[in-house]
């Protein structure tokens, strides 16, 4: 697969269409398996893991799934094109950052699925929808699971269920996540109460790459954190009653914006499309916080002739590696900050904006 071949799409969970996409941007089920008779990567050899890598390219390749997975050996990649996988939520930071050793991700001509081979275990099967679809990327999950156990065995123990390096993911091995933008909550002062909420239930707060990664442009992934002792529809059915709940709460803060502040917040959208269409250099950060003010401003109806498509364009296009590929040069900080701005203005004089 041609990396380069993938810029002008914006990937499954960066559509902007499903159910609840005004606040749901992306629903993710990842499933974590090894092989049965091999150490766990971490402590795999080289040797190993290049068997391992052999072994699941093959089961891959020979699959019954009705679509193909092409494989791409992360290895030989450059830094600059491991950090555009991760950007496109891909492959996972830890993959793009590990040294040494065979490994790899599988992907559809659609990014709507992925298998990691060689992170932090053997296998790491991934399936993204765009919006709030749990059981839709459940049920697409199971079938690539089905069709790779089919051809390879599976550490499996009859009372812990699959093995994994993780002890948090032994079990039924399922991390399911939901990527959520929550501008109002955070304007209203109420995202630290319901995050905390949500720690005594055991689900993770985490940011736009994950563990370890921070939060920006009000984007969250919330996910569960124990598998041990659950079915798979147990951990869906948790995820999915407290989302809804966090919906509701995020739509009654964005309804009392408008009924409260209405022009303060056509304010705050029009400087954000200023800042956007005018600045002359613009951290990536900056940018998502102000890209965050025009995408509440869409869905507030603040905004005519700018989907949000376009915001998620604007989105990933401006994340560093991706700029990069689009320049068609390595940039340092500040040359990017200076292209990101350019591109930013040049996109929105194409596009036009105006405001209610």
């Amino acid at each position: 697969m041609n990396l380069d071949s993938l810029l002008p799409n914006l990937g499954e969970w960066l559509r902007g269409t499903g159910p609840e996409s005004d606040v749901v941007v992306s629903t993710r089920i990842r499933l974590a398996r090894n092989l049965v008779n091999f150490p766990f990567t971490n402590r795999a050899s080289h040797h190993q893991k290049g068997e391992i890598a052999g072994r699941a390219k093959e089961a891959i390749a020979k699959a019954d799934l009705p679509y193909k997975l092409d494989y791409i050996d992360v290895a030989v990649l450059s830094p600059l094109d491991r950090q555009f996988l991760v950007e496109r939520q891909l492959i996972s930071r830890e993959l793009a950052a590990v040294l040494d050793g065979p490994r790899g991700v599988a992907v559809d001509d659609k990014e709507s699925v992925s298998v990691m081979v060689n992170e932090e275990d053997h296998l790491r099967l991934q399936v993204l929808r765009s919006g709030f679809a749990l059981d839709e990327a459940w049920q697409d999950i199971d079938r690539v699971d089905d069709a790779l156990e089919a051809r390879l065995t599976y550490a499996f123990h009859a009372q812990f269920g699959y093995l994994t390096a993780c002890p948090t993911n032994v079990g039924i091995g399922m991390r399911a996540s939901v990527m959520l933008h929550l501008p109002a909550l955070g304007l209203t002062k109420q995202i630290d109460k319901v995050f905390r909420a949500l720690q005594k239930i055991n689900l993770a707060v985490r940011g736009l790459h994950g563990e370890g990664s921070r939060a920006f442009g009000d984007l969250y992934q919330i996910s569960n954190q124990v598998t041990l002792g659950k079915s798979e529809s147990k951990v869906l059915n948790e995820i999915r009653e407290v989302i809804q709940t966090i919906l509701q709460y995020e739509r009654q803060a964005r309804n009392a914006l408008v009924k409260e502040r209405k022009q303060a917040e056509q304010d705050r959208v029009a400087r954000a499309i200023g800042t956007l269409g005018s600045a002359t250099m613009i951290t990536s950060e900056e940018t998502m916080e102000l890209l965050s003010a025009v995408r509440l401003g869409i869905h507030l109806h603040l905004l005519d002739d700018l989907p949000a498509t376009t915001v998620n364009q604007l989105f990933i296009h401006t994340q560093a590696a991706h700029l990069q590929k689009l320049m068609g040069q390595p940039l340092d900080g500040e040359e990017r900050n200076a292209a990101r701005a350019k591109y930013l203005r040049s996109k929105l004089r194409e596009l036009g904006t105006s405001q209610r």
